[in-house]
């Protein structure tokens, strides 16, 4: 199976729809946003993907109530933990426990945002990957990362 992993979309539509474009081209089933959405409106553009979302809020997230309201539970705060295919996911927006949460050996896939810059490592058994930004407002390069469960090998896509 293949998820794609998104972060730091901050409102950008157009970049959002290009996105669920591709994860489309890939056959992504589930994707991951590690946070900032930033307005609910947003949904507009994400309920058009028919897998499942796994989110949490970043610090950009303003009007989380109505965020809440709009996703569910498909956003919730961070640090969530969660399973697919018998991987075990932390996801966070911020790396501040980064380094703690690899070290536990716990988790098998940790994926977090807020930097802006893409990040695909591997500490001990942890695969770390932050997929850059979405939005592209800070460094003029919008990006993604597909991720396929089977062979734990991401692929980082231009939006």
């Amino acid at each position: 199976m293949k998820i794609g992993i998104i972060s730091d979309t901050h409102d950008h539509m157009d970049n959002i729809r290009k996105a669920l474009a591709v994860f489309k081209k890939h056959n992504v089933k589930k994707i991951i946003h590690a946070g900032d959405f930033v307005s609910p409106f947003t949904w507009r553009v994400f309920k058009e993907f028919e897998g499942e979302i796994y989110g949490v809020f970043g610090n950009n997230d303003g009007d989380r109530v109505l965020l809440k309201k709009m996703y569910g539970e498909r956003i919730q705060p961070q640090i969530r933990e969660f399973e697919i295919e018998s991987k075990k996911f932390a996801l966070m927006h911020e790396p501040q426990m980064l380094e703690a949460l690899t070290l536990s050996g716990k988790f098998d896939i940790i994926v977090y945002g807020h930097m802006h810059e893409i990040d695909i490592r591997k500490l001990n058994n942890t695969l770390i990957i932050n997929p850059g930004e979405a939005c592209g407002w800070l460094y003029g390069k919008a990006t993604a990362v597909i991720l396929d469960l089977e062979s734990l090998k991401p692929e980082v896509v231009s939006l």
